[in-house]
């Protein structure tokens, strides 16, 4: 099992990578930097190849729809590059607000881009011919009759470090998850549950798996958690509350969040409906008072050095090979020494 860790939206990160050093020092295996409508991702992951040595570096994630699928391929073949091959490529389709509100672009079809997007960049790095391709929704080189006619099948100038990069797709909705588990290296699923996850996932992963690449090898499965170790550590579990809320209660409109789905799947149907009301009126401390005190515990690695290996136990039984972890401490010594901790305890599980 991978030990890794989730990079901030905003602020401190030249700060965040000095640390990240120490972290990678300490047996860190691999950092996911996302990108909302914050900072890119890719100018901070090629700071962060830059300034690492032995750690992978993987998109959490880039969406599907700002980037051309080639310039996708072509920035994870640049990200691979100046990290000597240590670049794992996470996808998701993100969401309409950011996609149509902030990018401008119709959030349409979000499952068969995915598909031709991964298809068309796999294309690339084997660079095997000029790249020509013929989707629902993405032909290449463009037809005559939608440009000028001049269009040309290229292939990529530069020789990518590897003919197949990792992709990772992110993903919660039934049909989502089973385009991951068919064609992805890894799935990336948030606010992961493991005894409720096969109830939530397990169809939709069985009929994924069932079409998938034998060449693929096994679906990797990266969630992310946070950690406290020690007798006295519960009341950490509530720094996770607003977060919460903000995504079952403020991440997308009435009727059109995933995430307040996911939390209704998970049985919390009346939890779910009164964090969004209350987070959409403005309530965003009622709304974080309103999250299940179970989804925070059973999700989290925070508690007495037992139930965190029991609960590291429990993710491997339901299937993850990644922890992403957030670890919470008063300093970054602390923080070091947690990340060294969650390595053995993992190793003894």
């Amino acid at each position: 099992m991978r030990i890794g860790m989730p990079l901030g939206y905003a602020g401190g990160f030249k700060e965040a990578v000095t640390e990240l050093i120490d972290f990678e020092k300490a047996g860190l295996d691999i950092v996911y930097v996302p990108e909302a409508y914050s900072f890119d991702a890719v100018s901070q992951l090629g700071y962060i190849a830059a300034k690492t040595e032995r750690l992978q570096i993987a998109s959490g994630i880039l969406n599907i729809y700002s980037r051309t699928p080639a310039l996708m391929a072509m920035t994870a073949a640049g990200v691979d590059y100046v990290s000597d091959g240590r670049f794992t490529l996470g996808l998701g389709a993100s969401g309409p607000q950011v996609i149509e509100g902030f990018h401008g672009l119709p959030y349409h079809a979000p499952l068969g881009r995915t598909r031709e997007v991964i298809e068309i960049c796999r294309q690339v790095w084997k660079r095997e011919a000029p790249l020509s391709y013929e989707g629902k929704y993405y032909t290449l080189p463009l037809p005559a009759e939608q440009g000028t006619g001049l269009g040309k099948a290229l292939k990529i100038i530069n020789h990518p470090v590897r003919p197949s990069i990792p992709v990772e797709i992110a993903a919660i909705g039934e049909k989502n998850v089973e385009l991951a588990a068919e064609i992805a290296d890894g799935w990336q699923p948030i606010f992961f549950l493991p005894e409720k996850a096969n109830d939530v996932w397990g169809d939709s992963l069985a009929r994924g798996k069932a079409k998938r690449d034998a060449s693929l090898g096994d679906l990797g499965v990266a969630v992310a958690t946070s950690l406290a170790i020690g007798d006295d550590v519960e009341g950490f579990l509530d720094f996770g509350r607003p977060m919460l809320a903000l995504y079952i209660g403020g991440m997308g409109a009435k009727g059109k969040n995933f995430y307040n789905s996911l939390c209704r799947r998970y049985g919390w149907e009346k939890e779910a409906e009164e964090i969004q009301e209350l987070y959409l009126s403005g309530k965003k401390a009622e709304a974080a008072e309103k999250v299940p005190a179970e989804l925070l515990k059973n999700m989290s690695l925070i508690g007495p050095e037992s139930w965190v290996k029991e609960r590291i136990a429990a993710f491997k039984e339901a299937g993850v090979t990644t922890l992403n972890i957030t670890p919470v401490a008063a300093d970054h010594k602390g923080k070091l020494a947690l990340i060294e901790r969650i390595k053995t305890l993992t190793e003894e599980v």
